[in-house]
């Protein structure tokens, strides 16, 4: 079994920033992709930025310019560097990992930007 633990969520003012990390640990032999996601009240959950073992990104256009997706392979944790954040933003972002063949979700942590 594979566990994920995030942590870094906040209350930040718009123009802000904010550094999440997800730390992977369990039984790991393999992980493949790494990601975040998000999720704002009252709509469905959508990709902020994943990353692969070798290191190739994909953002969503909304953040483009401003998040930045990191991985430790070593200690199998991803970040999430957000700057210049807007009240858009706010969610909580859940950690996804593809890890042994199979795809983990960590607990979310909560984002809330203040204009």
């Amino acid at each position: 079994q594979v566990q994920l633990v995030e942590s870094g969520g906040g209350l930040v003012q718009a123009g802000g920033s904010l550094r999440l990390s997800c730390a992977a640990s369990g039984r790991i032999f393999n992980i493949n992709y790494m990601g975040w996601y998000r999720q704002a009240p009252g709509k469905r959950r959508e990709m902020v930025a994943t990353i692969t073992s070798g290191g190739s990104t994909n953002y969503a256009d909304s953040v483009k310019g401003r998040i930045t997706i990191s991985r430790d392979n070593a200690k199998n944790t991803v970040y999430l560097q957000m700057n210049s954040l807007k009240p858009e933003d706010l969610g909580i972002y859940y950690c996804n990992v593809y890890c042994n063949g199979r795809s983990y979700w960590g607990q979310g942590t909560q984002v809330t930007v203040s204009s």
